[in-house]
């Protein structure tokens, strides 16, 4: 674990985090509110708040990318000022079926609450998602629906423990083993006779009925990759129409597995856990309505 940065000295100093100047030792910035004098204060992973080393590129507790610098900023960027959002509601074929204009920091959606709403969607939580400016980045969050705020990728995902993937009509979750192989170390010395490959499991995907029980499980391996559609790969779901012939890729990387888009027609999507940001071109699926954010 990184060590705490040092606290500022009695004749003052700046904050390490946002770079305020600070007048004498005091436990907390006074500008952004972080604590400088505790152990474990350091810079910290935006998904599950572990601790980070300054120049990490990905929390070496849940994997995800470190994608804002941890370090002092040189300068702080002018605090935006306009908030304007366009979420442009599309139907199967990506047309454009409606435009909802925000410009509030925060505006929420579901459906009989919030600021945007959808009554006649019955896969609606009544107040489904957020989204926020926060830091000059618009990031939305889940506000504990019952079916999910899913964020389309749009380059390849480093999945971490507990992650929840739609693919065509099927959600998986990716769960790491706490042991190398699908069985933990016996005590008796009798070799056991199995199949020798793959040699470790290290992770799986299971698939999960709309009630959230498992139904298929396939085991994940450093240097296997595992490719899934309708008619191409080595999991196929020719049930699923919403599903591309070849979809997506499941992709080894060391002890690490990334999900990539197999260029198909429907996308692959991420529940939100915690903050993710957006930009302009980024989909949402809230119920099941489909999003395009435009940030002019």
């Amino acid at each position: 674990m990184p060590s705490a940065p040092p606290p500022p000295s009695a004749a003052g100093g700046s904050c390490p985090f946002c770079g305020g100047e600070i007048a004498g030792p005091l436990p907390f910035c006074p500008h952004c509110g972080r604590r400088l004098s505790a152990p474990g204060s350091g810079p910290a992973c935006g998904r599950c708040g572990s601790p980070v080393l300054s120049d990490a590129k990905f929390c070496a507790t849940c994997g995800a990318t470190i994608e804002v610098a941890l370090s002092r900023p040189s300068s702080q960027p002018e605090p935006r000022t306009e908030f304007l959002v366009r979420l442009v509601l599309l139907d199967e074929t990506g047309q454009e079926l409606q435009t909802h204009e925000t410009t509030q920091q925060d505006t929420t959606i579901g459906r009989n609450e919030g600021d945007i709403r959808f009554p006649d969607d019955t896969f609606l939580s009544p107040l489904h998602s957020k989204l926020s400016w926060e830091d000059n980045q618009l990031v939305v969050r889940d506000l504990g629906s019952r079916n999910g705020t899913w964020v389309f990728i749009e380059e390849p995902h480093r999945l971490a423990d507990g992650d929840l993937l739609l693919i065509g009509t099927q959600v998986f979750k990716f769960r790491r083993l706490g042991y190398p192989g699908p069985h933990a170390p016996e005590v008796d010395a009798t070799k056991r006779m199995g199949s020798m490959t793959p040699a470790a499991d290290i992770a799986q995907i299971t698939q999960l009925r709309a009630d959230g029980s498992a139904r298929d499980v396939i085991h994940l391996s450093p240097g296997r990759d595992l490719q899934l559609g309708r008619e191409r790969g080595d999991w196929l779901f020719p049930y699923d129409p919403s599903m591309s012939a070849q979809h997506a890729v499941i992709r080894s990387e060391d002890a690490d597995f990334v999900v990539l888009d197999a260029g198909s027609r429907n996308g692959v999507a991420v529940a939100a856990r915690g903050a993710i940001p957006l930009k302009t071109g980024s989909r949402l699926l809230v119920g099941d309505k489909l999003l395009r954010v435009e940030i002019p």
